[in-house]
């Protein structure tokens, strides 16, 4: 399988890789691996270009900034105009981006959760629960400024909700609210899954994370999980791949995941 790379270029130099991922585009090209840049704000106006051609039929890994469904749509779409094949489908980018999707399949391993639409009546739902704590976010991503994403006292979710609209502008999806679960400080590790194999960014590969590579059907996924205060290791969080950032990891490690593949 040749697998080809395809990063967000700068925003304002198109030509140039965002600064972010300047480091991961680096090694993998020491590796071996080849890299192409593609400006979304030029893809979000219809008007996409690849800068360093996709070869015809490789297989392509984007690397960047999270997409909404249509974002990625059109990037499937344009990756596929050029006669290349994207590594994962929208349908697959869904199954570990939204929370609902991959919950079911792993939900032994982490926060019992309840998924609501946002116009629920979420105090009066969280009420029913009865939880001494509560853990909220959207399909994606939880508030990580403001006042933060555990409330206590049920009536406080609509404070959180209105914080996330204000800083992040969307709600996407729904709702999920998870059983607070309390977990050992510094203990989170993400792992990342390619065609069914678990890699660490250093040491061994705990058997949770080997369990949940064969339980998802995506060639290349996000694991995070963490040690809970009894002392049993915890899914926090999956994720696609593709848009998952290299938390613990260096770029070095990272590329060298993809050299043995």
């Amino acid at each position: 399988m040749l697998v080809h790379f395809l990063y967000p270029s700068d925003p304002v130099e198109p030509r140039q890789p965002d600064e972010p991922f300047k480091e991961q585009i680096g090694e993998l090209r020491k590796l071996g691996s080849a890299v192409s840049l593609v400006s979304l704000e030029e893809l979000a106006e219809g008007n996409g270009k690849v800068r360093g051609a996709l070869p015809s039929d490789a297989t392509v890994v984007y690397r960047g900034w999270m997409l909404t469904p249509s974002e990625y749509e059109k990037l499937f779409s344009f990756i596929r105009s050029c006669q290349a094949n994207p590594i994962t489908s929208l349908e697959t980018y869904l199954a570990c981006h939204y929370l609902p999707n991959w919950y079911p399949l792993v939900a032994e391993f982490t926060a019992e959760t309840k998924i609501f639409a946002v116009d629920a009546d979420l105090a009066h739902e969280l009420k029913a629960l009865d939880w001494e704590k509560f853990f909220i976010k959207d399909y994606v991503k939880s508030l990580k400024t403001s006042v933060g994403a555990v409330v206590s006292k049920p009536e406080e979710i609509t404070v959180v909700l209105a914080e996330m609209q204000k800083y992040r502008g969307i709600i996407e999806g729904g709702v999920c609210v998870r059983r607070f679960e309390n977990f050992v400080p510094e203990s989170e590790r993400r792992y990342f899954v390619i065609n069914g194999k678990p890699y660490a960014a250093s040491g061994p590969v705990p058997e949770l994370v080997v369990e949940c590579a064969r339980r998802i059907q995506s060639p290349f996924f996000s694991i995070d999980v963490a040690l809970r205060a009894d002392g049993v290791l915890r899914v926090v969080e999956l994720g696609d791949g593709q848009v998952s950032d290299l938390v613990g990891w260096e770029a070095r490690r990272f590329a060298e995941i993809w050299a043995e593949t």
